[in-house]
């Protein structure tokens, strides 16, 4: 299937399962689609089973998203019944009109099943994943889940509810990564189940390849992977710069940070090493899984040259950890980097490769050859020092399945060829306007145009304390603030308390209003905390602001009330 047919299935408000083999441009599709409902202002749901995966989409993790917790089996009534009491779960689902899942070969069947379970639940409705449009994309040939013991069914198509979504198939052929036969003939031949005694050779000659550049190295153990980290990085000769970790929280919840991210406790740089970015700034110009070179340091600032070339300044990142309402429990504060002279082959799933030595001589699972190789552009970008019988295996039910796969994508491309393009266009907008989207003309141009400006109204899912917060660092007073963000001064002091109440470490002491009567509400509140009347404080413990201001003999506003409170924390 072409990719824009696939484009027009999409549109059609079908439930669609993509696939292709790497290269064949499935996220590209999907950022197609994805822009193309942000312009008539639905914002879709993009999840993936790992941190890594969901970046490539800007995504979140399955379990994050669906508050799953650490859990590996189909959720009971019980724990839905939990989590339908959860009055920001409500809200987030209740916004959910179409779901992206990426990378579905690392999605189990029990997590598919419970993401499906979920959804009937908080949208009440017994259709499949609540009856919302469930695009599903990756290729099983790559990464299967990670399971500690056998399954028998082990992939999300063996969930019940996968048939019950009547999924339209789109499998993408026109490679797009690859730029030359032979790559690409090696890869058809795994894929296949028979690889030939040519690609043997190809695979062969490849032990002997030069590479003109320096790559980045693919293990299939993270012993080897840390092992060449610390041996090059000891063959620089250049000052260390070493990075800690700031946390805020208890340690068994830093501890799961920790657990279910890349970032690292500590991590050591010197001029001229290879590092490669963890998480998502493309405002910053880089994503989770762009590579690059350290080029000096400002100061304790590392300046990163990337393989576009583009010089970025590392600053510090925050990973966090919400609890069931929501909240930010936990804080790890940490530069964004890893070095990358050697990564996993799990962690480079979704790369694009110019160049790489690749070992495959301790491939313990099927399809781990697979997506080591597709991460190339070309042949001679590999130099390969290893390889065993199992690189070049892919589960045989995998193989079984593909060709029906391919058989309901014909069927898929004929179904919406049979179209006319009025009945096309009438189909998508009926599914648009189903799902409360833009379908006037003039309104899509409009949205457009605050898309490009970066003000589209999606942005009204965002907190709105959270758009405070991102005009802190431009502005200089509450008041440019507020006139930025059309609300009054007292909004964005209520704002600032949110934050505080987040992030206790926020420094917002350049923001303090002058004049303020702090002598005196401090005069009260230490009154009012020595004589301990339970009334006086709320739940949270915190003083109210009333007997503060009877305190005061009402001669005091609530808003400079407010202002004292907050920068006296």
């Amino acid at each position: 299937m072409k990719q824009s047919t696939a484009l027009k299935l999409l549109k059609s408000g079908k439930n669609i399962f993509m696939t292709g083999s790497a290269g064949t441009g499935k996220t590209y599709v999907l950022l197609q689609y994805i822009q193309y409902l942000k312009e008539r202002r639905i914002h879709p749901t993009v999840v993936a089973p790992t941190g890594i995966a969901a970046s490539h989409l800007k995504g979140q993790t399955i379990h994050s998203f669906f508050a799953l917790g650490i859990r590996d089996t189909v959720v009971d009534n019980g724990y839905v019944e939990f989590l339908l009491e959860k009055s920001y779960l409500k809200s987030r689902f209740s916004k959910l009109k179409v779901l992206i899942i990426d990378e579905v070969s690392m999605v189990s069947p029990e997590i598919f099943s419970s993401m499906d379970k979920v959804l009937r639940a908080f949208k009440n409705n017994p259709e499949p994943f609540g009856g919302v449009q469930v695009v599903i994309s990756g290729d099983f040939f790559q990464l299967p889940p990670v399971s500690k013991v056998f399954k028998e069914k082990r992939f999300a198509w063996q969930s019940p509810v996968w048939k019950a979504l009547d999924l339209r198939s789109c499998y993408l052929e026109e490679k797009f990564r690859q730029d030359e036969d032979r790559l690409i003939q090696v890869l058809d031949e795994i894929r296949s189940g028979e690889v030939s005694p040519k690609v043997k050779s190809i695979l062969d000659e490849a032990f002997h390849t030069q590479l003109e550049q320096q790559s980045t190295k693919l293990f299939t153990h993270n012993f080897d992977v840390d092992r060449i980290n610390i041996e090059e990085l000891n063959r620089l000769n250049g000052k260390a710069h070493i990075f800690k970790y700031k946390a805020k929280g208890t340690a068994k919840n830093i501890e799961k940070i920790f657990k279910t991210a890349l970032v690292l406790e500590e991590i050591t740089l010197k001029k001229d090493a290879m590092v490669i970015f963890i998480k998502n700034n493309p405002e910053k110009d880089y994503v989770n899984g762009t590579t690059g070179v350290v080029i000096g340091f400002e100061g304790e600032i590392p300046l990163v040259k990337t393989s576009t070339g583009k010089t970025i300044k590392v600053l510090a990142d925050d990973w966090t950890l919400e609890n069931d309402k929501g909240e930010n429990i936990a804080t790890v504060s940490q530069i964004p980097l890893r070095l990358a002279w050697a990564i996993t082959i799990h962690k480079s799933q979704g790369m694009t490769l110019d160049a790489a030595q690749i070992d495959l001589s301790q491939t313990f699972e099927v399809g781990q050859g697979y997506v080591a190789l597709s991460r190339l552009k070309s042949i001679k970008g590999l130099h390969l020092l290893g390889l065993n019988e199992m690189a070049l295996k892919i589960d045989p039910l995998i193989l079984r399945i593909d060709e029906p796969i391919k058989k309901a994508s014909l069927k898929a491309t004929k179904e919406i060829e049979s179209y006319s393009e009025e009945e096309l266009e009438k189909r998508e907008i009926n599914f648009i306007q189903s799902i409360g989207g833009l379908t006037h003309f003039l309104q899509i141009e409009e949205e457009k145009k605050l898309l490009h400006a970066g003000k589209s109204s999606l942005s009204s899912d965002i907190p709105t304390h959270m758009k405070t917060k991102a005009l802190m660092e431009s502005c200089e007073s509450i008041k440019e603030i507020a006139k930025a963000r059309g609300v009054t001064t007292a909004t964005i002091m209520n704002h600032f308390s949110t934050l505080k109440k987040e992030d206790e470490s926020i420094d917002l002491s350049r923001f303090k209003p002058k004049n303020l009567p702090t002598e005196a509400v401090e005069k009260a509140v230490a009154k009012l905390e020595k004589e301990q009347n339970s009334e006086h404080f709320g739940d949270d413990g915190r003083l109210r602001f009333k007997p503060i201001f009877e305190a005061l003999n009402q001669e005091v506003s609530y808003d400079k009330i407010r202002a004292v409170m907050l920068f006296m924390l």
